[in-house]
């Protein structure tokens, strides 16, 4: 039998996942160490983070496969699972486990059952998951026909090739996921003035968080057409700038503080939909622009548009009923989101994605650290 060799590196179990339009490591959290200072270090070594190419870690050198999941049984009742996501960055030595990530959500329970934390159902599995990050809860539905978990079928997501099974995800409650309510300044629109040394401008934007704290503005006041490749906005050091400086201001308003050194809040640039959708996005996460578009940034863009007097008013297609489901464009394709509303409120919001395991094994790093 093969033996691995002595050496000063330390191996920690782990499994690379899809989730939707991301990828990451996932570990069980009782192969953490448990204070906070040694979880990051262990991440950022496992990431191989800061490295623009994050040549020397599983990091696929850009922030949506600069991701980690962490899981564990959970004692909270009527919940089976805990979930902790932290976004790394490249070039960054910062582990944000602030915001939340819809995409890697969807790995969260194909991993648990990978790894025997819950027993497989015959049929379908379905799971509470708590996601630590900001409280929020949902229930995710995947395919065990069989008892046996089945990764392959006909599902399909803009930003994946191929097709895959279906991870249903319901979430519960995501107003106010990390502000202190949906619309935190109250507003469905607010005109927002920004200065700094380099630009001066005013602009209107609607500030809200249902999932995913978000600025959203309408492309056109930004001089440009909002179906600009994701490439061709990123390399825009000008448009940058403009909506950096404007998120700054933003996240004081929304009660963030300063937001300089957070992943969030999201920049979203809309524009009337080109393809049958309910509206056209290029949203910033936050500094890129994303090639399609984050689930919960979906799930709170489609609030948006249902909400009178937000930036979207006027530019979204919506059709008419408390149940409808929205299509919001991305540089990719779409990305559709089922609402329930009460009363003009939204009480539901439900989506699909898909995942997988890629690799299972264990990362090895510096066992100094």
């Amino acid at each position: 039998m093969n033996q691995r060799p002595s050496s000063d590196l330390r191996a920690i179990p782990c499994m690379l996942m899809r989730g939707g339009t991301s990828r990451g490591p996932f570990f069980l959290e009782s192969d953490l160490p448990a204070d906070v200072a040694g979880r990051d270090r262990v991440l950022l070594a496992a990431m191989g983070s800061p490295d623009p190419r994050q040549i020397d870690g599983l990091g696929g050198a850009h922030p949506l496969t600069s991701k980690a999941g962490i899981v564990r049984r959970s004692t909270t009742p009527g919940v089976d699972l805990d979930f902790l996501f932290a976004q790394l960055q490249p070039a960054s030595d910062a582990v944000d486990v602030t915001p939340n990530c819809g995409n890697m959500l969807a790995a969260v329970l194909p991993f648990a059952l990978e790894r025997g934390l819950l027993p497989v159902a015959d049929g379908v599995t379905t799971a509470r998951i708590l996601t630590l990050n900001t409280g929020m809860q949902c229930d995710v539905t995947v395919q065990t026909p069989g008892g046996r978990l089945q990764y392959g079928g006909d599902a399909r997501i803009d930003g994946v090739p191929g097709t895959a099974a279906p991870v249903s995800i319901n979430f519960l409650d995501t107003a106010g996921s990390v502000c202190a309510a949906l619309l935190p300044t109250g507003r469905a629109r607010n005109r927002i003035a920004v200065s700094t040394p380099s630009t001066s401008f005013e602009i209107d934007a609607t500030l809200i968080d249902n999932g995913m704290p978000m600025v959203l503005v309408r492309a056109a006041d930004f001089g440009i057409t909002g179906y600009e490749p994701a490439a061709d906005l990123s390399a825009s050091a000008e448009l940058r700038a403009r909506l950096e400086a404007l998120r700054l201001a933003a996240g004081t308003l929304m009660g963030l503080g300063d937001v300089a050194a957070k992943n969030y809040p999201k920049m979203c640039l809309i524009a009337a939909p080109r393809t049958g959708g309910a509206v056209s996005t290029r949203c910033f996460i936050p500094h890129v622009c994303h090639d399609s578009i984050g689930v919960l940034a979906a799930v709170t863009v489609a609030t948006a548009c249902v909400l009178p007097g937000s930036v979207a008013d006027g530019i979204a297609s919506v059709a008419e009923g408390v149940e409808k489901t929205l299509s919001i464009e991305h540089p990719t394709g779409e990305f559709s989101v089922a609402l329930a509303l009460d009363n003009g409120k939204v009480t539901r919001a439900a989506l699909l994605r898909t995942a997988r395991p890629i690799m299972r094994g264990e990362v090895l790093i510096a066992e100094s650290l």
